[in-house]
């Protein structure tokens, strides 16, 4: 009997109930939203959604994603073909600046840039803001597309007088596509999950709107209509980001050798290129860093800031906010194991749902499944509304697809002989579980605890809404000062929070490969 077959046995009915775990804590948020939002009635819901307001928020938001996929696109595409398919001196450094901004928070950011000028508050602060942060979604995917693609079909077409503008619409672009279109997807669906930069901004949005109605007192419903329209937009995202996905397809025909890509010189445009990239690297991170030296270095009274910070506030803050990313990642990384080992190793179609069900998360922003969690906790567990328990079991929620995408990446490259050998030998599954497939897959599960861990110390909307009284964290606290003008006192927040988040990249990044960039991002 070949060891493989046993693949195909049956996995234990102990793994299939562990893996129903995680999308059954997805679902909870999404179905106390739906019931919360028709609970008075549908005369009621079309009250609320037929309102001026909810047109306005929708023109807002629609207007932004066009504005930051357009945004996106051109900075991404552009910055990838320079990089990677031209002679650009310094290309490597070049690559690492453009993926670093996913490292800085978003409403750092837009920290940085409303207290370098408060008259970018509103639409354009918003597009720039959302564009610097989120480019590389479409920059990451477009490279790595360009640096595997097949230089012979551009050979070909210069050989039949195809000019260079010719051969990259007519060959390039079209292999592009799905990378072009899966990424600025991502740049509209982190759009309308963002909260915290739109806030400091004060551009409304439907995370803004519905959390102010949410501190104003209004009704479930109302907040529960207005979060069930910004959730049937992220979904719809999610769903067009998995069709896309689902008809992508790349193949080369036979193996052949990997060849270098063709890289075009640049001639007389070379500095206009170069300088063209130095404007990017001082918009999307030069403003962000230097902000913050700036505001640190100064006194608590020379700003707008009331009154200095005290160490015991920052220490506090910062071990808050560690304490609390590591219990995320441990709780999300023991939600989501079962989930990726049952669908890497049972394919079918119960494994799959099951495996989308737990992305779903990525399509509900966090307000949306704070309040929903708040609900349900005053309605059945009043003993756990506002405990540390009920904050780490939305970061858990949200944060699924992060630990989903490390760990199922790595136990289906773990070699699956090597379990068969081990059942073979009479080990139980479990037995096999522990001392063969974690072993193999224990990268994955470090760069998914690292994802869960930087997203969870930058995470916002949940914290400010589930977070225990006096519990205090560096993105509630960046967040309290930043919204009342206080730079100087909001500076060594952002400043903590920007250096944990671009240290623990840049580890993991060194540590498990590029790729975990990509990953914190996409499913």
């Amino acid at each position: 009997m070949r060891l493989g077959s046993s693949r195909r046995r049956v996995l234990p009915w102990g793994l299939l109930g562990a893996s129903l775990i995680a999308p059954a804590l997805v679902l909870l948020p999404l179905g106390e939203t739906i019931w919360q939002a028709f609970h008075g009635g549908a005369a009621a819901l079309e009250a609320v959604l037929f309102r001026p307001l909810v047109a306005h928020l929708l023109a807002n938001t629609t207007g932004l994603i066009e504005t930051t996929m357009a945004a996106s696109a051109i900075l991404g595409v552009g910055s990838a073909w320079l990089i990677e398919r031209t002679d650009l001196p310094g290309r490597r450094g070049w690559a690492v600046l453009a993926a670093s901004p996913l490292a800085v928070p978003p409403f750092v950011t837009s920290y940085a840039w409303i207290s370098l000028s408060p008259r970018l508050e509103g639409f354009a602060g918003a597009a720039l803001v959302v564009s610097a942060a989120y480019y590389p979604l479409v920059y990451l995917p477009v490279a790595a597309a360009l640096r595997g693609m097949d230089p012979a079909l551009e050979e070909s077409a210069q050989t039949l007088g195809v000019s260079r503008f010719g051969c990259f619409w007519r060959v390039v672009v079209p292999q592009l596509r799905p990378a072009l279109t899966g990424g600025i997807l991502l740049v509209a669906l982190n759009t309308l999950t963002e909260f915290g930069a739109f806030s400091l901004l004060r551009f409304r949005t439907f995370t803004t709107e519905i959390y102010a109605a949410y501190r104003t007192g209004f009704t479930g419903a109302e907040t529960a209509a207005l979060a069930l329209v910004l959730m049937l937009l992220c979904l719809g995202c999610l769903g067009a980001d998995f069709i896309i996905r689902g008809r992508a397809r790349h193949a080369r025909f036979g193996g052949g050798v990997k060849r270098t890509p063709l890289r075009y010189e640049l001639g007389p445009w070379r500095p206009y290129a170069i300088m063209a990239l130095g404007l990017l690297n001082i918009i999307t991170l030069g403003v962000p860093l230097g902000m913050l030296l700036y505001w640190l270095t100064q006194h608590g009274a020379a700003a707008v800031t009331p009154a200095e910070v005290s160490p015991q506030r920052i220490i506090g803050a910062t071990l808050n906010s560690v304490g609390l990313g590591l219990a995320s990642a441990a709780v999300t990384l023991m939600l989501a194991l079962p989930l990726a080992l049952y669908a890497a190793r049972h394919r079918g179609w119960l494994a799959d749902s099951l495996e989308r069900t737990g992305f779903l998360a990525q399509g509900m922003p966090g307000i949306v499944v704070a309040l929903a969690l708040v609900s349900l906790a005053i309605g059945v567990a009043p003993a756990f509304y506002q405990s540390t328990a009920l904050l780490i079991l939305a970061y858990a929620i949200l944060f699924v697809p992060l630990a989903l995408v490390g760990i199922r990446s790595a136990l289906v490259q773990a070699d699956t002989r090597l379990e068969d050998a081990a059942r073979s030998l009479g080990t139980g599954f479990f037995a096999t579980i522990r001392r063969i497939t974690l072993p193999l897959a224990a990268p994955g599960l470090g760069a998914a605890a690292a994802l869960v861990f930087i997203a969870t110390v930058t995470e916002l909307t949940s914290t400010l809404l589930l977070a225990p009284l006096g519990t205090r964290t560096l993105a509630t606290e960046l967040w309290a000062d930043g919204s009342t003008l206080a730079f100087a006192a909001a500076a060594p927040f952002a400043a903590i929070m920007t250096f944990i988040s671009i240290i623990a990249t840049w580890l993991f990044v060194q540590r498990f490969g590029g790729a975990v960039l990509l990953a914190r991002q996409e499913p």
